[in-house]
């Protein structure tokens, strides 16, 4: 029985993630995001409940650079994240699971997140 040695350190960097990889490993990235957001969003909704200073103080929060940004970030990871499970979920059932059908879902996924983010972000801009 011959077997080639395993590597025992791997160089992420000269590994070659194909279009697909690429799109499932930033559907985990998307669905953390949005995990992590929820005690920040929950904490908005909270201050802009308590008061009408508080509703103040929230909605500048919300219309600063830096608020406008993380609900863009947001709506990206939304739209990645629901485009791509409904791909990950076809997959499942064995639609588009050959290599050329599951790349151009796989693009297609990065181009309509993208597309829907823009539309998204000018009218929240």
């Amino acid at each position: 029985m011959n077997t080639k040695p395993r590597p025992k350190h791997l160089d992420l960097t000269k590994i070659r993630l194909p279009l697909p990889g690429f799109v499932s490993i930033l559907h985990r990235v998307s669905g953390l995001g949005i995990f992590l957001m929820i005690g920040v969003l929950l904490g908005i909704l909270s201050l802009s409940l308590e008061s009408p200073q508080g509703y103040t103080q929230a909605a500048k929060c919300l219309t600063g650079w830096l608020g406008k940004t993380l609900v863009i970030g947001l709506v990206w990871a939304f739209t990645h994240h629901f485009i791509a499970g409904i791909r990950f979920l076809l997959l499942d059932l064995h639609v588009g699971s050959d290599l050329s059908a599951a790349r151009k879902s796989s693009a297609a996924v990065l181009v309509l997140s993208v597309a829907l983010t823009l539309i998204f972000g000018v009218s929240i801009w």
